[in-house]
């Protein structure tokens, strides 16, 4: 697999950078923006890394629980009253998590390829 090319962390990598800057439009409380902003640059960060390296296995599991971190944000923050901060925390999570788990596979494939 080249680099720059799986869809998957292109998909995460715009979760991330959606949940982050979502923070502008929402109404915030509790611990919302801080859980938004940490997880959605943390998302950002592993997704630019996991298209940078695309034999790294690990780095999608860590895309992956990161998405399920944000996904269940709004209950460890408190913040689920907050329906435009909830809604968003909750499909982003989900979106990360189902690309996250979705690219290990061909992380794998491409990391068995590189060492025999």
């Amino acid at each position: 697999m080249k680099k720059w090319t799986r869809w998957q962390d292109w998909v995460a990598v715009a979760a991330g950078v959606y949940a982050a800057l979502s923070t502008l439009w929402t109404t915030q409380s509790g611990g919302s923006m801080a859980f938004m902003i940490t997880l959605g640059v943390l998302l950002v960060i592993a997704g630019v890394w996991n298209l940078a390296m695309p034999r790294l296995v690990s780095t999608e599991w860590i895309e992956a629980v990161l998405g399920a971190v944000l996904f269940l944000s709004p209950w460890f923050g408190s913040y689920t009253a907050q329906t435009g901060a909830a809604w968003t925390s909750w499909i982003c999570g989900a979106v990360a998590l189902i690309a996250g788990l979705w690219a290990v596979i061909p992380a794998m494939q491409t990391h068995q390829e590189a060492h025999p």
